[in-house]
């Protein structure tokens, strides 16, 4: 073992960096066969890579001489994975149509935002994660947590638990809508604009809007898509925030120009690529494919740096405090839904 150890220490950098790249998409690989298995199909590709590379990591520790390799894919390819999410939002369908649903959006995000941070002071709970979590509750889900986490100098294992939780939150909470879809007093635009205003991933979204026919889909992933679209003055906000927080000190907040790409991506996906430049939908099937395998790939190397015997202490009141506001933000969105829309 030692001498292994001493081997691998000896190979060149960049071969050990490229290895420890390969090493977050090889976990990725083996999440996207975890969830074909009965039972963790739901939770999807993310949330099992991450589940995967949080039991490696407490069995054979953290592959330190990988260590490279596996940040590059933590924060580089995170960011390019967030930039490539742009190319999903649609923005001139959102400034035509759905500038009321925009407005609820609004308040959908300030609401899981503020009733999460006023909840962790209230219960002592993990500022950070809790913050995180409110974040991708109110916004778009892990995309929202990995562009929030370094603008809030949020630790890599804090970042791992809040993706993991959101995961897991999502995905109970759209199963459960497909469950109540039937017994509900909303009609298939009413019921997607609820699923999508609410629910937390885009995925989310789309597993519980589709049982309610194209309508409710269509409806769904634009309320989903408002949300996503209020992600870059969110987190510009959060810079503001933390510039006020460092003033006086020598720390400065790293601009986020990765946000920038994500708007460039946007706009370009509205304007160019099909209006102007040839795109079909199969290419930008490929591309969500690549941002799906990138954005596992990050979240692998922020699965590893988790440690379950800090996790006790740390996600237990986040979760609980998630549950409240996920299920106040349902239950209020529905009846704003229901009355208003």
């Amino acid at each position: 073992m030692i001498n292994t150890l001493r081997h691998q220490q000896t190979l060149p950098e960049p071969i050990r960096w490229i290895l420890g790249i390969a090493f977050t998409f090889f976990i990725a690989l083996l999440g996207y066969f975890l969830a074909m298995v009965p039972g963790f199909k739901l939770t999807g590709q993310l949330a099992s890579a991450i589940l995967i590379a949080i039991a490696y990591r407490q069995v054979a520790g953290y592959p330190e001489w990988l260590r490279k390799g596996i940040t590059f894919s933590s924060k580089k390819l995170l960011r390019f994975a967030i930039i490539l999410y742009g190319m999903k939002l649609n923005v001139s369908m959102i400034l035509q149509d759905g500038l009321p649903i925009l407005l609820l959006g609004a308040v959908v995000i300030a609401f899981a935002l503020l009733s999460s941070i006023w909840l962790s002071k209230v219960m002592n709970a993990n500022k950070s994660i809790t913050l995180l979590l409110g974040a991708g509750t109110g916004i778009c889900g892990a995309a929202a947590i990995a562009a929030v986490a370094p603008i809030v100098e949020a630790k890599e294992e804090d970042t791992a638990i809040g993706v993991g939780i959101i995961a897991l939150f999502g995905t109970i909470f759209s199963i459960g809508y497909t469950i109540l879809r039937p017994f509900l007093p909303l009609t298939s635009s009413e019921y997607g604009v609820w699923s999508g205003i609410s629910l937390h991933e885009v995925a989310h979204v789309a597993l519980a809007a589709a049982p309610g026919g194209e309508t409710a889909l269509a409806m769904g992933l634009l309320a989903k898509l408002g949300r996503v679209f209020l992600l870059v003055p969110v987190c510009f906000l959060f810079m503001y925030l933390m510039k006020r927080k460092n003033k006086g000190t020598q720390q400065k907040v790293a601009f986020p120009w990765f946000l920038v790409g994500f708007v460039i991506m946007s706009l370009a996906g509205t304007f160019l690529l099909g209006p102007i430049i040839p795109f079909s939908d199969s290419a930008m099937n490929v591309v969500t494919e690549i941002t799906t395998w990138c954005l596992t790939a990050a979240m692998v190397g922020l699965g590893l740096s988790v440690s379950l015997k800090d996790l006790k202490n740390k996600a237990l009141k986040p979760m609980a405090i998630i549950t409240i506001v996920s299920i106040t933000l349902s239950l209020c969105t529905f009846f704003i839904v229901k009355w208003f829309y």
